[in-house]
């Protein structure tokens, strides 16, 4: 069964929303990471079969609206538990000047998000198949979707990332979440919604900082 993919008024209402103003070629990679997930990736096993007719605004949009917490000046970003390339592999085409490192501990999930990569040409991610606690370098941003609890994010947030760094935790996509934990000493958790009106149901972030470098 062929599956649609988004059309230019899906990727339009993303890109008013995010202020992009992203190329054709951008669009074409995007459209075709998204026909990937279709044929491949769910095969695979990457993501559910259930997801299929949902896939653009549960998996595409979904993860380019991490970049709605990411500065446009941001150097790199780390993904932990990239999987199949989810948010990695959308966040790295609609920014191309961000050095993007997909983490993930699966060989087999690793080797399945570089076929994506090689299919779509992109130049700025690398894949990495190790655990966090093997990491030895920092990145100015870390994001966690579904890869692991928040205790574990926030550990892994406090190894990756530098010390004026964030961590973005994909909390939720209900209208009304639960609240967060209290956070750990030295840091500050800010649960904060975006895309209410544009994606099918808000995207709650848990926004991780150190407390020194709160910010706004």
């Amino acid at each position: 069964m062929k599956h649609m993919t988004s059309s230019e008024n899906d990727l339009d209402r993303i890109a008013r929303w995010l202020g992009a103003d992203w190329s054709e070629d951008q669009r074409t990679q995007l459209g075709r990471f998204q026909q990937w997930l279709l044929e491949e990736a769910i095969a695979a096993g990457g993501i559910g079969p259930d997801e299929a007719p949902r896939i653009f605004d549960r998996h595409i949009a979904d993860s380019l609206a991490f970049l709605s917490l990411v500065d446009a000046s941001t150097p790199t970003l780390v993904d932990v538990g990239s999987g199949v390339g989810l948010p990695a592999i959308p966040i790295a085409i609609a920014r191309p000047e961000l050095l993007v490192t997909m983490l993930d501990r699966s060989e087999r999930r690793t080797q399945l998000a570089r076929r994506a990569l090689r299919i779509l040409l992109l130049e700025n991610v690398r894949t990495l198949t190790k655990d966090v606690t093997q990491v030895r370098e920092v990145f100015a941003v870390s994001t966690f979707r579904g890869s692991l609890p928040i205790a574990a994010a926030t550990g892994a947030f406090e190894r990756l990332t530098v010390d004026q760094g964030m961590g973005i935790f994909a909390w939720s996509r209900l209208q009304q979440p639960k609240s967060p934990p209290d956070p750990p000493p030295n840091t500050i958790f800010t649960l904060v919604s975006k895309g209410a009106g544009v994606l099918d149901s808000p995207a709650w972030f848990l926004r991780i900082q150190r407390s020194e470098h709160s910010g706004s």
